[in-house]
């Protein structure tokens, strides 16, 4: 009888060691390529956006080869090298083949002035740019390329800092926001 508990313990760790390993296996898969947890590290989308905000941002649309629209708000890899924040959040403000401009404090993508009722003081083309980056205005958005901007326009290094990003860079489309609690909801 003795020998028979040990074999239904063993049993029990076995299948309680099968279970876990199935929880982190899929758990992985899930943040690799599902949907994964960001922390906000800059005021630059203040204030759809806060610093501090957890939010998750999902990868199937982008790993699957769809496009990203404009409006989006995306994660994305920071192209800026010196940089402290590897990881950026702005919103998508045109796509490849669009034109941007930026005048008398507003966003004109394809000639049209843009609606941004979520956007925190004016914008204006920044005058310090990132070492070898010239951006100009009018500027068409290249092919592969995302031309992104933070909500806080006077307060975000965004494409008029380090020019157009990679589409390729893009890990994300933020989804929801989980905390705090008081602004959990969708984006």
């Amino acid at each position: 009888m003795i020998a028979l508990s040990r074999n239904s313990v063993l049993k029990s760790v076995l299948e309680w060691i099968a279970v876990l390993a199935i929880a982190i296996v899929a758990s992985l898969f899930i943040r690799t390529f599902v949907i994964s947890p960001f922390v906000v590290p800059t005021s630059s989308m203040e204030h759809t956006i806060e610093v501090g905000d957890h939010l998750l941002a999902q990868k199937v649309t982008v790993n699957l080869g769809r496009d990203v629209n404009a409006g989006d708000i995306i994660v994305f890899e920071n192209p800026d090298g010196s940089s402290s924040h590897d990881i950026l959040v702005k919103r998508v403000i045109a796509t490849a083949g669009q034109t941007v401009d930026v005048r008398d404090g507003f966003v004109y993508v394809d000639c049209q002035r843009l609606d941004e009722p979520y956007v925190e003081g004016s914008t204006f083309p920044l005058l310090q740019q990132a070492a070898g980056v010239d951006v100009t205005f009018p500027l068409t958005v290249p092919s592969d390329q995302l031309w992104v901007m933070g909500d806080n326009r006077e307060n975000s290094a965004d494409s008029r800092y380090f020019g157009c990003i990679d589409e390729r860079s893009v890990i994300g489309v933020v989804v929801a926001r989980y905390l705090p609690l008081d602004r959990i909801g969708l984006m």
